[in-house]
């Protein structure tokens, strides 16, 4: 597949109007200042070694001296899951989201390469799935979340690739196989239907980026004009950054994309090709011949058993309770959260977690020191939605749903930019390389 413009120009181009703006400096910018260590002997427990747990990890190691940091995650593998979308639109192999777990973690930590199996927040102790039990001091939980496939009746994740279902989150293979279920209705035409979760979610302009991408190549293949295409809204909103919905809703116009609201996905045919969503006006059916699901998401089970979730809200997800500005918990002031898991409004995207990391580290540094940390998340969430092969919309907003753009006057968020397509396709890995490594 190749796109209209000429890649290896324009990326020149791009790095030269970087260098040329200083955003090169932005993107990649230095990590915590080379100051004296404080010393200590303090047990700090991460779970999970994600985008979050290995980035803190990296950044503690540089301002702690003696501290004593396990990391627990029996993964072996590190997803770079912004690049999933890619992949699942044929742009990328599975390979360029795959790296290994060990590759981005400091020496001078203890890996556990073993599940966290429980959490007790009490007695201040994590026992995992070999069997061992780690005290702590500070907790911090990094797990990421977990995808509830189960919740959508018929289906299952070998469907994936088959019978027209696509499921990009699921991980590289799963996206590789969307995109051969996808190139299929590219290539044959018919209906197409998107589908989001009514919970919360990582990265909510992923089900808006896959559905532009189809279009867009739809309309490039051999049965352009043969295809319809549903985006099945989970409420009455298509984003929900409000000046964001609005403009989504006008490039759907445009393109003659149907938003249907209120629908969620609750079950599947994938012998007749029937999908059932839930309504406000109750059960209604969609037949397709492409399906992209992404089921309700959750946070793990021994998050939601470990008393650390909320009581009062997310009550279905389990989403850790914290302080949205300081990721600090409210009844447990020696535990953080961070990234996907953490229950905050906004937040649950890798550029998230660049911002967040540097508020734990300094509350947790700060605790470790006797004192209290200044900094503060703000709900910062960025999301280069791709609106068609070499054009996105690079979307920064925060709590309060204000735009809150890093390049002013050079990037414009509400305008489908080639720039900000190489920001996401070329620019943004970079970046979160940097972060793992605790330079970001």
């Amino acid at each position: 597949m190749t796109n209209s413009f000429d890649v290896r120009a324009t990326r020149r181009s791009f790095i030269r109007a970087l260098t040329a703006s200083g955003l090169a400096a932005a993107a990649l910018r230095t990590g915590p200042a080379k100051a004296t260590k404080l010393a200590t002997k303090a047990r700090i427990v991460i779970v999970g070694a994600g985008a979050a747990g290995t980035a803190l990890a990296n950044r503690l190691v540089l301002r702690l001296e003696g501290a004593s940091i396990t990391l627990i995650d029996g993964r072996v593998d590190h997803i770079y899951q912004p690049g999933l979308s890619l992949v699942a639109a044929g742009l990328k192999p599975p390979a360029y989201v795959v790296s290994r777990t060990t590759d981005w973690l400091p020496k001078d930590i203890n890996l556990i390469a073993e599940a966290a199996a429980s959490i007790d927040p009490v007695a201040k102790t994590v026992a995992t799935s070999g069997g061992r039990t780690v005290p702590y001091d500070f907790l911090v939980v990094a797990t990421g979340l977990v995808l509830d496939h189960a919740a959508i009746e018929g289906f299952s994740l070998d469907l994936v690739g088959t019978n027209g279902i696509g499921a990009l989150y699921a991980g590289p293979e799963h996206a590789a196989r969307t995109w051969t279920a996808a190139s299929r209705f590219i290539a044959q035409g018919g209906q197409g239907v998107f589908t989001r979760p009514a919970t919360e979610m990582k990265c909510a302009g992923a089900p808006l980026k896959h559905t532009f991408l189809v279009d867009d190549l739809a309309g490039r293949g051999p049965a352009k004009g043969k295809h319809k295409i549903t985006y099945a809204a989970h409420n009455s909103a298509l984003f929900g950054v409000p000046i964001v919905s609005e403009k989504v809703r006008m490039l759907f116009e445009s393109r003659a994309i149907t938003p249907v609201y209120g629908h969620v996905l609750k079950a599947i045919d994938p012998g007749k090709r029937i999908a059932t969503f839930a309504t406000p006006a109750g059960t209604k059916e969609l037949g397709y011949d492409y399906l992209h699901v992404i089921p309700p998401q959750r946070a793990p089970a021994v998050v939601r058993q470990s008393g650390l979730s909320w009581a009062d809200k997310w009550t279905d997800q389990g989403w850790v309770e914290v302080d949205s500005r300081t990721l600090r918990h409210h009844r447990f002031p020696e535990v953080f959260a961070l990234g996907d898991v953490a229950g905050v409004p906004k937040g649950k995207t890798a550029a998230s977690v660049k911002w967040q990391v540097p508020v734990v580290e300094d509350h947790l540094v700060s605790a470790i020191g006797g004192g209290t940390g200044t900094a503060a998340y703000d709900g910062y969430t960025s999301c280069p939605l791709i609106t068609r092969v070499g054009r996105a919309m690079l979307i920064e907003f925060d709590y309060r749903d204000n735009l809150v753009p890093s390049f002013p006057g050079v990037i414009a968020p509400l305008e489908e930019l080639w720039i900000s397509w190489l920001m996401k396709e070329v620019a943004l890995k970079a970046t979160y390389n940097a972060m793992l490594r605790g330079r970001a």
